[in-house]
């Protein structure tokens, strides 16, 4: 299969708070905005799409609409993942999981988004060599 995009469109009780959860916090910009769906895109980045879908809209397939919002997680790559927590927790968003090292070569923490998606900040550092090693890698 060739597609043209790939997007991401995620079940909410409230358009209208996550898309300013996704504005204020990882600065997106809504492209489009009615009152049961938006689409969000990031400046930086504009080939990739954020949508929210209102929970239980016809749009959606019947035995899907009223799906609860999980499973999923929406990771976004940073330079500095200890900074970008420090600015989260000033704004007052509560973080699920504070920074962490991992030994596979990440910092990361996680947040969650309004609609119920874990979101992962997450940066690359140097693995940890005995890690690597007991791993084979």
């Amino acid at each position: 299969m060739r597609f043209a995009k790939l997007g991401t469109a995620l079940l909410t009780d409230d358009v209208a708070a996550s898309t300013r959860f996704y504005a204020d916090h990882f600065g997106f910009r809504p492209l489009a905005e009615l009152d049961w769906y938006a689409t969000l895109q990031h400046p930086q980045h504009p080939e990739f799409t954020l949508d929210f879908v209102q929970r239980g809209h016809e749009c959606m397939p019947e035995g899907f609409r009223t799906q609860a919002t999980g499973g999923i997680v929406v990771a976004f790559l940073v330079e500095d993942a200890a900074a970008e927590e420090a600015a989260l927790r000033a704004k007052g968003v509560s973080i699920a999981e504070p920074v962490r090292d991992e030994p596979w070569g990440q910092r990361r923490f996680n947040v969650w988004g309004p609609e119920g998606t874990l979101i992962e900040v997450l940066q690359l550092i140097e693995p940890d060599p005995e890690w690597m090693a007991a791993q084979a890698l």
